[in-house]
Formats: C-alpha cells, structure tokens, sequence
C-alpha cells in the first residue's frame, strides 16, 4: 500500500506555490486600470472620454492614455509615466493629467491609487468654487472635516497639480474648480468606492441647498466621527 507521502495525503514537503512574473504582475495591474476606468465611465462618474485612472508603479504610475475610448483600451494602451515624468517613445500618449497623478503620489506616499473624474453634482459645486461642508457626517470619508474646492488651473499644468497636491495634503478628495473632482486611495477599488461617494454627498448637497440654509456639523462632532472611522468595519479586528 502507498504511503501518505506517495499517495499525496500528507506528510511530505507542500511543492511551493511559484511566484507570478513581473511581466505577469504589470499585465494583471494595466487590466485594473483599464477596468476601473470602464466602471468609472459606466457608473457616470466621467462621461465619454473624461477622466483618467492611474495605479502607482514601480518608480511611477500606469496610466490611461489620452483621448482614447475605454471600452477600446486594451492592456498595452495604458502607459507608464516614471517618476520623473518620462514616457517610452514607444508608449501612448499619457493623460493630460498626468501631472495632477504624479503630484498626488508624491503628497501622499502612502497612496497607490487615483481616480479623477468629471461628475454631475461634484462638478456643479466645484464651478462654485466652493467646498462640501460637513452637512453629512460621511464627509468624513475624505479624511477632513469638509471636502475642499481647490482653485482653478489650466488642466494638465504645473500650477494645477500644485493645486491639487495642496488639496489632497490632508484629505483623500478633493474638488477642482470649474473642472470636476480627484479621489485617492491604497488601492483602485478603494478610489473609486470614495469618488462614488463624493458624488453622492454632493447630489446630496446640491438638494440640501434647494430647502434652504443647510445645518452644518460642528469641528467637535466631525472630529468625534473621524475617530470613529478609524475603526470602522473590520480595521478594528485583530490578526
């Protein structure tokens, strides 16, 4: 009769499970790009070609390209930007806001996400020139007491980068005057799950605005709230 060991049922060393090429790892994040951008068009966050979508990479960031067609991305169409704003020759024209990504990574080492899109509600405050205030308490879910409008720049400069860098300094979203919003997180679901929210606190908002003066939480009760979030679902479970 076989033993444990040549029957497979144990007992001898587990074969170690081999480790996904790099090639296979970049394959695997320049399809999440492409499938985040899609679910951010789908949902109505940016309409037809607005928007753009990165993942932090390497010493830069994988990002859709410019001008193109979701639906017609494939994963050889989103580029990678370096560090230090440099593209193959061989590669797609990045997005125009590569520059507000690359800022976005640099402010916030900790972040390895960006979704920038163009949305109804967001976008109407954001041509205000004016923040989401605390009218909700899950404004807290951009990591401040408000949601910030930051001033309007030319899209794809220096000086709206800096703009948006400032912004994101201390929250997770951020409005863009006259343009639309920007959202960050530590992964590209966690990103988008927050510019989905963003845009519902500001459909929310702009019907708040439509009864009359709204009722704006205190510094106290948000930073109570903020705390609160920090152990919110399963970040206060144990190994």
């Amino acid at each position: 009769m076989a033993d444990a060991r040549s029957a497979g049922l144990g007992g001898g060393r587990k074969p170690k499970a081999k480790k996904p090429s790099a090639r296979t790892l970049e394959a695997a994040a320049r399809r999440d790009v492409i499938a985040t951008a899609l679910a951010m068009s789908q949902n109505g966050l940016s309409p037809g070609r607005s928007g753009n979508v990165s993942i932090r990479w390497k010493s830069g960031m994988l990002i859709t390209p410019s001008g193109m067609a979701y639906d017609s991305l494939t994963p050889k169409d989103i580029v990678f930007v370096d560090g230090d704003g440099s593209v193959s020759a061989k590669a797609r024209k990045p997005s125009s806001e590569w520059l507000v990504h690359l800022a976005a990574y640099i402010e916030r080492e900790a972040r390895a996400a960006v979704v920038h899109t163009h949305p109804l509600n967001a976008t109407v405050r954001a041509c205000q020139h004016k923040s989401i205030p605390a009218f909700h308490y899950m404004v807290a879910a951009a990591g401040g007491t408000d949601i910030p409008c930051v001033p309007y720049a030319l899209f794809g400069t220096e000086e709206l980068a800096g703009y948006v860098s400032e912004g994101l300094r201390h929250h997770d979203a951020c409005l863009m005057a006259n343009h639309g919003q920007i959202a960050i997180g530590d992964t590209l679901a966690s990103a988008l799950e927050l510019a989905s929210e963003v845009e519902n606190l500001a459909t929310q908002f702009v019907q708040v605005l439509s009864l009359g003066k709204p009722k704006i939480l205190g510094d106290a009760e948000m930073q109570d709230v903020l705390a609160r979030f920090k152990n919110y679902g399963q970040k206060a479970q144990g190994d």
